[in-house]
Formats: structure tokens, C-alpha cells, sequence
């Protein structure tokens, strides 16, 4: 039986995402993109998509359009522990690319933290699987990042590094959207649903040693809370309002 042109496109969209042409959650051209590839209407090209989406192949979200479906990764708060640590535990592979290595004057926002006049700023791309999932910037004391160079921070996560025991942190996660440059480098486009993240990391005798701010395209992963016993309210624990 001769095909509709519909299901010639979903079927050559098909081919392109199982040879991974297209990874898992990244985004796929737009309709309008795909329209003039195929030399197609975008009502065909939509119905294509809704075939493949049937199939659980793709999916649409509101702010980003169409992907690749995936799995988003689940990262639990319950401890302490670094991303590569959690792509690790589900079995992708993990990589960070550094962006900027410099010493510098920290922002104020950090400072309030850092009881250090010059910090280590080390920003960075971490990648699961070679597709972009995570762009952190990490400020470290000068006194603890003195002898650090950009090969050590590519290679191994801060906390291996700064040869302090570590204590506990603070973590704060709201929602957000992509600015440009982040867009450009997480690969979603500009405006896109984020996650960001800062985490405030201590040592055994509860002395500031990093600040992080980690900004996540928020389709590609979910925090998970464990709760162990239930309280009179229903409240998330740290509930803050914000104006």
C-alpha cells in the first residue's frame, strides 16, 4: 500500500532518531524547520510528529516544542554528592567541559558567603551522555584553590579537590528561564524553562568552602526528596515564599 506523505516523514524522523542523530531529550528542528526540509505543510509535518509521539518517540513542551523522549534524570538531595556522582548512578556517561578558569573579586551575592576578598571561579559545562545537562559556575577561596589548575577542575569534581573535609550544605532550587548565552550553551532556546540551583557547601567545622550555581534545562531532570516520617503538615520541609 503506498504510503501517505505524513508517515514517509515520521518514518524517515523515526530513522534519524534511532541512529542518534537526534540524542534523547534534545530538541528537534521546528515544525516550521521541518515543514521546509520536507517540502511539506505543517499540518503534515504535525501529524507526522503526532504518529511519532503515539509511539512515545517524541514529546512537546510548552516554551521548548518537540524532542526526543527521555528519561529525565532523578537527582536525590538527601546527600551530599556531585552530578557525575548521579549520571554515574544511571548509567550515563558523564563529562564537564570548562568554560572560565580565573581569580577574581567574588559577586556580592557570593561574598556574603565567602569570608575571601579573591575566589576561584571556575565555570563549566556538564554533559551526560555528550549532550548538555548542566551549566555550573563554582566559587572557591583563594586559599583553597591556589594550586589548582583548569586540567584538575576538568578532571575531577571540587570536592576530591580542595583537601577539606566536608560537613554538610545548603541547597536552593527555583524555577527560572534561559537568558541568551545559557540558551546558547545548554542547547534550548532562549527563555526556555531552567532550574537553578545554589548550593552553599561546608566543611566538617562549618566553614563556607564553595558556592555553586547550577542551571538545569528543566525537562532533562527531576530533584527527589525522601521524606522519612510524616508531620502534622503536609508542607514541603524549607517551604519559602517569594515576592
Amino acid at each position: 500500500m503506498r504510503q501517505t506523505r505524513y508517515q514517509a516523514i515520521a518514518d524517515d524522523l523515526r530513522r534519524r532518531i534511532e541512529a542518534g542523530a537526534v540524542g534523547p531529550g534534545r530538541l528537534l528542528p521546528s515544525e516550521a524547520e521541518l515543514s521546509a526540509d520536507y517540502g511539506a505543510s505543517r499540518v503534515t509535518v504535525r501529524r507526522a510528529l503526532e504518529r511519532l509521539r503515539e509511539e512515545g518517540l517524541v514529546e512537546s513542551r510548552q516554551g521548548l516544542g518537540w524532542l526526543v523522549a527521555s528519561d529525565p534524570l532523578r537527582q536525590t538531595l538527601g546527600r551530599l554528592g556531585t552530578i557525575e556522582a548521579q549520571l554515574t548512578g544511571e548509567g550515563r556517561r558523564s563529562e564537564r567541559r570548562v568554560l572560565d578558569f580565573r581569580f577574581t573579586r567574588p559577586p556580592t551575592r557570593v561574598q556574603r558567603w565567602l569570608d575571601a576578598d579573591v575566589v576561584l571561579r571556575v565555570r563549566r559545562l556538564n554533559l551526560a551522555d555528550g549532550e548538555p545537562f548542566a551549566l555550573v559556575t563554582v566559587w572557591c577561596p583563594e586559599a583553597l584553590g591556589a594550586e589548582l589548575s583548569r586540567a584538575d577542575v576538568e578532571r575531577s569534581p571540587f570536592y576530591e579537590l580542595i583537601g577539606v573535609p566536608l560537613g554538610g550544605a545548603t541547597q536552593t532550587i527555583a524555577a527560572g528561564s534561559a537568558g541568551a548565552s545559557e540558551a546558547a550553551e545548554l542547547g534550548v532556546p532562549e527563555g526556555s524553562p531552567v532550574l537553578r540551583c545554589q548550593r552553599v557547601t561546608r566543611s566538617g567545622d562549618g566553614e563556607v568552602v564553595l558556592v555553586s550555581e547550577h542551571v538545569f534545562p528543566a525537562h532533562l531532570t527531576e530533584f527527589v526528596v525522601e521524606i522519612p516520617h510524616a508531620d502534622a503538615s503536609i508542607a514541603a520541609s524549607g517551604l519559602r515564599l517569594v515576592e
